[in-house]
């Protein structure tokens, strides 16, 4: 049987309109310990977006999701958290905010591949 190793995850969401409070999917955020693996995720459905928002900032929403790729990615990208360890990343990006792109809640699992658990929630729970 294959070693699995415990990984955690966060599920990232667009909120256009913080006074509405409606939300949709837009990305996950892997962590695995054992692994010293941490990477995100993200897909923009500016279908999603525009209907909950037309006159949504488009474009910075798309970059503010290419931020958590980057942090999660380390090297420059991740700007001063280059340096960080990626647990130490990962607390970071699932910290609660009130902006546009925000982190859910944190959940657990087994996996023995962090990398295809990340593209497997991505098709799950957001695309």
């Amino acid at each position: 049987m294959t070693k699995r190793d415990v990984f955690e995850y966060a599920l990232v969401r667009v909120v256009p309109r913080m006074e509405r409070g409606e939300c949709f999917n837009a990305g996950v955020i892997v962590y695995c310990r054992a692994k010293s693996y941490v990477a995100a995720r993200t897909h923009l459905d500016e279908a999603k977006l525009l209907a909950l928002d037309p006159k949504a900032d488009v474009a910075g929403v798309r970059a503010a999701l290419r931020a958590v790729e980057g942090l999660c990615a380390g090297g420059e990208s991740a700007g001063q958290a280059a340096g960080d360890e990626p647990g130490r990343r990962f607390r970071w990006l699932i910290a609660p905010r009130s902006t546009v792109v925000q982190p859910g809640p944190v959940h657990t699992g087994l996996t023995a591949d962090p990398e295809a658990e990340a593209e497997r929630l991505l098709d799950l729970l957001v695309r």
